[in-house]
C-alpha cells in the first residue's frame, strides 16, 4: 500500500490508518529528515524480527529508534542534565544520540554496552506517527540487500513489495545520513559526521 501524506501538514486520518497497521505488527517505510526509513513498533518483537530479516542484519547490530520528543526519550534512555541540555538545543533534527537505554527498551535493541541510538527527526510525519502510536518507532534506512539506499517511495514500494505493509510517500528527503553522537558519560563523541552541525558540541 502506497499512501501519499502531506509532509508539512499530515492528514490525521492517514496517520491513524498507518498507526493501526503498526499496532497490528506491520512494517512500514516512511520519510525522515535524512533518508526514507523502515520501521515498526519498538514494543513488537515479531515486527522487529521481520525487519532484521528484511535487512539481512545480524542481531548483534541493533537499530536506532525514533521518539516524539525529549520527554519521550527520557522514558527509554538515561538522560543526564548535560545530555538533556545538549539534545534540547539540537532536537528535533538530523541527529542520532547514543545513550544508555532503560529497562523499557527491548534487549534486541540494545548493544552489549546497553546503549541505544535515539532520534527525534525534524519531520512532521514521523513525529505525528510516534505521537499517535505512543511508542517509539524503529528506524533503519530503506536499502537494498546490496546496501543501495532507496530514496523514491514508489521504488521502495516496488523493491520490497508485500514485505512492507505500507509505504508513505512524503515527498523528497535530504538523502544524507544523520550525525551520530554518543553522550555516554557526558562526553560528546561524534561517531559519524552527517547532516546537522556537530561543531557546537
Amino acid at each position: 500500500m502506497l499512501l501519499k501524506i502531506n509532509p508539512h501538514n499530515p492528514q490525521g486520518r492517514l496517520i491513524e490508518k498507518v498507526v493501526h497497521i503498526i499496532q497490528r505488527g506491520g512494517v512500514i517505510a516512511y520519510p525522515t529528515d535524512t533518508y526514507y526509513g523502515i520501521g515498526c513498533d519498538l514494543m513488537n518483537k515479531k515486527a522487529i524480527e521481520k525487519i532484521y530479516q528484511l535487512k539481512q542484519r545480524r542481531k548483534t547490530k541493533p537499530f536506532s529508534f525514533i521518539c516524539s520528543n525529549l520527554k519521550h526519550i527520557s522514558d527509554f534512555a538515561k538522560v543526564s542534565n548535560y545530555a538533556y541540555k545538549t539534545m534540547r538545543r539540537l532536537l528535533p533534527g538530523p541527529y542520532t544520540f547514543v545513550l544508555e537505554g532503560t529497562k523499557l527498551v527491548p534487549k534486541i535493541m540494545l548493544t552489549k554496552r546497553k546503549t541505544a541510538g535515539i532520534r527525534v527527526p525534524d519531520h512532521r510525519i514521523c513525529l505525528d506517527l510516534t505521537r499517535t502510536l505512543g511508542n517509539p518507532i524503529l528506524s533503519t534506512s530503506a536499502t537494498t540487500a546490496a546496501g543501495e539506499v532507496l530514496h523514491d517511495p514508489s521504488l521502495i514500494h516496488d523493491h520490497f513489495g508485500s514485505r512492507l505493509d505500507a509505504v508513505i510517500d512524503g515527498g523528497p528527503v535530504p538523502r544524507e545520513p544523520s550525525s551520530v553522537i554518543s553522550l555516554i558519560g557526558d562526553i560528546p563523541e561524534v561517531i559519524r559526521e552527517g547532516l546537522g552541525d556537530t561543531g557546537s558540541l
